[in-house]
């Protein structure tokens, strides 16, 4: 493998790293955030107040999948123990 390629690979690993939804949302952030900004208004909250956003809706998506795989972890214990008995 060739330098740059392994350039290019690490640096979409450290932007989009496990979450590509994370990345597109703060780069859509950043590009709201520029117009804005250009014309002379007050831009900065906007960031932060947006990522925080972003990180509480990430971590409610992976909350409720981690519920819904438990639950399904669950049932098919239950399927298991019924079958056995």
């Amino acid at each position: 493998m060739n330098v740059i390629t392994r350039f290019a690979r690490f640096w979409y690993d450290f932007i989009v790293g496990d979450d590509w939804t994370i990345a597109v949302a703060v780069i859509a952030l950043v590009a709201v955030t520029a117009p804005i900004a250009h014309t002379g208004r007050l831009a900065w909250p906007i960031i932060p107040a947006g990522v925080a956003a972003i990180l509480f809706a990430s971590v409610v998506r992976v909350r409720r999948a981690h519920e819904r795989a438990t639950a399904a972890e669950a049932r098919a214990s239950d399927r298991e123990r019924e079958a056995g008995a």
